[in-house]
C-alpha cells in the first residue's frame, strides 16, 4: 500500500478536495434516510404535525389541559402563551399561540414539552375515554375538575408513577394526536398541514439528492483527473528511466516484462488511483456516519449491524487466503505471455521458413491457457463474493424487519424509523462490502506498484560523473588501456587485457571468429557497459570521467543491425543532427550508396519508413544506417560489421567514399570479410577475447596464423600468394 501511496503524494492538494466532497456527499447519503422516517412518522402518520405541543389553542382548552399539570407549573405554562391576533368572537372565541421568544428558543420548548407531555396524553385519554381508565386509577374527567390543587396534584404524581413503563413513543404519539384535536376545534385545514410538510421534507430529500449527485460527478472528475495524471507521470517516469538504462539493466529486465510493466501495471495503478479515491476513502466516512447515525435511532438493534459486518469480514478472509498469493503470480504469467508473443512476432519470418508454426502455436497456447487458467480461479473467487454478500445483506434486512416488528408492536419504535434503520444499515454493510473488495483486489495493485518501482527505484550501471570533465576541440583519438570486460553476472571475462589506440584519419579494423569479443569490444566505447579492468580513453581522457552525453555527442554509431525509425528516409538520415541542411544529407546518402534507390522512389527522401524498416531490404537499412552516422559528422566512426549486407561493388564504393570523407576521424570497422578490411591502417585479430595480432593485412598474413587461417578461408589462392608474396 506504501507504493500505491507513493505514487498518489504529488496529488495531495487534490486527494484533500476529493475527501472534503466525499464529505459532502456522505451528509447526503446519510441524511436521506432520515428524511425517509420523517415522511412516514410525522408525515403520514401524525399528519404533517412535528410539534413538541401546539403553536396554537383555544382559551378554554388551555385551562382543561392546565387541569393535568402540577399547580406549580401553571403558570410558566400561561406565560408561554398570548392572544392570537385572530382570536376573539370570530373565530369561535380566545385563541392563544406560543410567544415569539418561546418559539425561538429550543431549550424551552423542550422544557414546556416535557411539562406538557403526559398532561397531553392525559387529555388525549380523557377526551377520547378510552377504555380500562377506571381501572388504571384516572378519576371521572368531572370529579378531576372539582379537586383541590393539592389532591389534583397527588393524584397526578400517582398518575405518573404508573406511567413509568409506557414507552417514550407512545407518550409522543398521544401528545400529538392531541395537538391534531386542537388544530381541528380551531378550524385548521389538516390536509394542506400534511400535504406542506410532505412537499417541504420531500423538497429537502431532492435538494440533498441533487447536491450528493453534483458531489459525486465532482468527485469522479477529480479522480479520474488525477489517476490519469498518476498513470502519465508514472508512464513517463519509467520511459525516462528505462532510456537511461544500460545495456546491463536491459538483461536484467527482459524487453517483455518491460513492456508490461510500463503498460498493464501501470494500468492497475490507474485503476486502483480512482477506486481509493472514490471508495477507500468514501466507505469509512459512510460506515462512521452511518454508526453515529443508527446510534441515534435505535441502539437495541446496532448487534445486528456487528452481526453483518462479522459475516462479510469471515467471507472476505476466506477470499483473501485464496485470491491473493494468485494475484502474485498473474504478472509474472502476463509477462511470459508477452515474450512469447513478441518472440514469435519477431521470428515469424523464420517459423515460416522451417515450417514451426505447429509448435509456437503451441508454445503460445501454453501460456496463454496458463494465464488463463489461473484469471478463471481469480474472478470465480471474486464472482462468488457477491451472491454471498447479497444473502448477508437480505438475510440481515429480513433479521431487521423481525426484530424492529415487534419494537413496532410494543410501541417502542416506529415504523419510519424502521425504515431509516434498515437504509443505514445498508450503507454500514455496503461500506466494509467495498472496503472489504478493495482489500481483496488490493494485492495485485500492490504488486503491480512494487513492480514498477523496481524499474525507478533501479540505479544504472552507467551513470555520469559528479565533476565530468569538457571536452574541447575533439580529435577522436580512441585508446583501450589493458582492458578486460566480464558480463554482469558472468563467471569469467569476455575480453583480456587489450591495448591499441585508434588514431584520427586512420581506420582501425577489428575481426576474428565468432564469439570471439568484436561486438562486445566496441559496444565499450559508447559506454553502453563499462570496463572491467583498464580504461578507455578519448583524446587522453577516460571516457567515464565525461557525460554520456558529450561522449556519445563524438560518434557515429551503425550497430550490426541496421534500425530504422518510423517516419521518412529523411528524419532517418538526419535522427543524429536534425539540423542539418538538405545537402548534408543528401551528401551523406550519397556517400553510402543510398541515392541509388532513393532517387527512384516517387517521394524521393519523404518516402516513408514503416516500424522498424520493414519496407526496406537488409541492405538498404544499412545504408541508411550509415548515412545516419556521416551526416552526425562525428569524430569517431564504429561500424559494426556494417557492411555484410552488401554486396561487394557497393562495399567498395561505400568504403572509398568513406575513405574521402573520414580522412580526419577515427573509424572503427568490425568486419567478418576480408575485403572489407584489406586497406585498413591497423587490423586487430581477436580470439576468444585476447589480440592474437595486430598490423597491416600483410603483415598479419606473415605474423598471425589466425588471421592467415581467416584469410585462406575468403581468399582465392592467386589473390593469397600475391599478398604472400607482397608480404615477404
Amino acid at each position: 500500500m506504501g507504493k500505491l501511496l507513493k505514487f498518489l503524494k504529488p496529488h495531495a492538494a487534490a486527494v484533500f478536495a476529493v475527501l472534503c466532497v466525499l464529505i459532502v456527499q456522505a451528509f447526503c447519503d446519510l441524511s436521506l434516510p432520515s428524511y425517509t422516517s420523517d415522511i412516514v412518522n410525522v408525515g403520514i402518520q401524525q399528519g404533517g404535525i412535528d410539534e413538541a405541543v401546539p403553536e396554537k389553542i383555544g382559551e378554554d382548552e388551555l385551562e382543561r389541559l392546565l387541569l393535568f399539570v402540577p399547580s406549580g407549573e401553571k403558570d410558566a405554562v400561561r406565560d408561554a402563551y398570548k392572544e392570537a391576533k385572530d382570536s376573539g368572537p370570530a373565530y369561535g372565541g380566545t385563541v392563544l399561540e406560543l410567544k415569539e421568544e418561546v418559539k425561538d428558543s429550543e431549550e424551552e420548548l423542550e422544557e414546556l414539552a416535557g411539562v406538557l407531555g403526559q398532561p397531553m396524553l392525559l387529555a388525549y385519554t380523557f377526551e377520547n375515554g378510552a377504555s380500562g381508565q377506571a381501572e388504571a386509577g384516572v378519576p371521572d374527567p368531572e370529579t378531576f375538575k372539582v379537586l383541590d390543587d393539592a389532591s389534583r396534584d397527588q393524584v397526578l404524581a400517582q398518575m405518573e408513577e404508573g406511567m413509568k413503563d409506557i414507552p417514550d413513543t407512545m407518550t409522543d404519539q398521544a401528545a400529538v394526536q392531541y395537538i391534531r384535536s386542537v388544530y381541528e376545534k380551531l378550524g385548521m385545514d389538516m390536509d394542506a398541514i400534511q400535504t406542506n410538510y410532505i412537499l417541504l421534507t420531500g423538497g429537502k430529500m431532492l435538494a440533498l439528492a441533487a447536491l450528493g449527485m453534483l458531489a459525486s460527478i465532482t468527485v469522479g472528475l477529480i479522480a479520474s483527473r488525477v489517476a490519469a495524471s498518476v498513470g502519465r507521470e508514472a508512464r513517463g517516469n519509467v520511459f525516462r528511466k528505462v532510456v537511461g538504462f544500460s545495456s546491463g539493466e536491459f538483461d536484467r529486465f527482459s524487453t517483455a516484462s518491460l513492456i508490461t510493466r510500463s503498460t498493464n501495471d501501470i494500468q492497475q495503478i490507474q485503476m486502483l488511483t480512482v477506486m481509493i479515491l472514490r471508495m477507500v476513502l468514501y466507505a469509512p466516512i459512510m460506515a462512521v456516519g452511518g454508526v453515529w447515525k443508527v446510534l441515534n435511532t435505535n441502539v437495541d438493534m446496532t448487534w445486528i449491524i456487528a452481526l453483518g459486518v462479522a459475516l462479510i469480514f469471515m467471507v472476505v478472509i476466506v477470499l483473501f487466503l485464496v485470491v491473493m498469493p494468485k494475484f502474485k503470480v498473474v504478472q509474472k504469467m502476463v509477462d511470459r505471455l508477452n515474450l512469447v508473443s513478441r518472440e514469435i512476432l519477431t521470428g515469424i519470418q523464420v517459423i515460416r521458413a522451417f515450417g514451426t508454426e505447429t509448435y509456437e502455436e503451441e508454445r503460445f497456447d501454453a501460456a496463454n491457457r496458463d494465464l488463463t487458467r489461473l484469471n478463471l480461479f481469480v474472478n470465480r473467487a471474486m464472482t462468488f463474493m457477491m451472491p454471498v454478500m447479497m444473502l448477508v445483506m437480505n438475510g440481515i434486512s429480513v433479521l431487521i424487519v423481525w426484530t424492529g416488528a415487534h419494537s413496532v408492536n410494543e410501541g417502542a419504535m416506529q415504523v419510519g424509523d424502521m425504515m431509516a434503520f434498515i437504509q443505514y444499515t445498508m450503507q454500514i454493510i455496503m461500506s466494509f462490502l467495498m472496503i472489504c473488495m478493495i482489500s481483496v483486489m488490493l494485492p495485485r495493485a500492490a504488486v503491480s506498484a512494487e513492480r514498477v518501482d523496481e524499474i525507478l527505484r533501479c540505479e544504472a550501471s552507467i551513470r555520469d560523473p559528479e565533476k565530468p570533465e569538457k571536452l574541447q576541440d575533439c580529435r577522436g583519438e580512441i585508446c583501450f588501456d589493458h582492458v578486460s570486460f566480464r558480463y554482469p553476472g558472468a563467471e569469467e571475462d569476455v575480453l583480456h587485457d587489450l591495448s591499441f589506440t585508434a588514431k584520427p584519419g586512420q581506420t582501425t579494423a577489428i575481426i576474428g571468429s565468432t564469439g570471439s569479443g568484436k561486438s562486445t569490444l566496441v559496444n565499450l566505447i559508447p559506454r553502453f557497459y563499462d570496463v572491467t579492468e583498464g580504461a578507455i580513453t578519448l583524446d587522453g581522457r577516460d571516457i567515464r570521467s565525461l557525460t554520456q552525453h558529450d561522449l556519445r555527442a563524438q560518434l557515429g554509431y551503425v550497430p550490426q543491425k541496421g534500425i530504422l525509425f518510423s517516419g521518412d528516409i529523411a528524419s532517418n538520415i538526419l535522427y543524429g543532427n536534425p539540423g542539418a541542411s538538405k545537402e548534408e544529407m543528401e551528401e551523406a546518402a550519397q556517400i553510402a550508396q543510398a541515392t541509388e534507390f532513393i532517387e527512384h522512389k516517387k517521394k524521393k527522401y519523404e518516402s516513408p519508413i514503416s516500424q522498424g524498416g520493414a519496407n526496406v531490404s537488409g541492405g538498404q537499412k544499412q545504408r541508411l544506417s550509415i548515412a545516419r552516422a556521416i551526416a552526425k559528422r562525428p569524430k569517431v566512426f564504429i561500424f559494426d560489421d556494417s557492411f555484410s549486407a552488401l554486396d561487394y561493388k557497393t562495399d567498395a564504393a561505400v568504403r572509398s567514399a568513406l575513405a574521402r570523407k573520414t580522412k580526419d576521424a577515427a573509424v572503427i570497422i568490425v568486419a567478418q570479410r576480408i575485403s572489407t578490411i584489406l586497406h585498413a591502417d591497423q587490423i586487430l585479430v581477436l580470439d576468444d577475447g585476447r589480440i592474437a595480432g595486430m598490423g597491416t593485412h600483410r603483415e598479419l598474413l606473415k605474423q598471425c596464423e589466425a588471421y592467415y587461417q581467416i584469410a585462406a578461408s575468403q581468399l582465392s589462392e592467386e589473390e593469397l600468394a600475391r599478398d604472400m608474396k607482397e608480404a615477404v
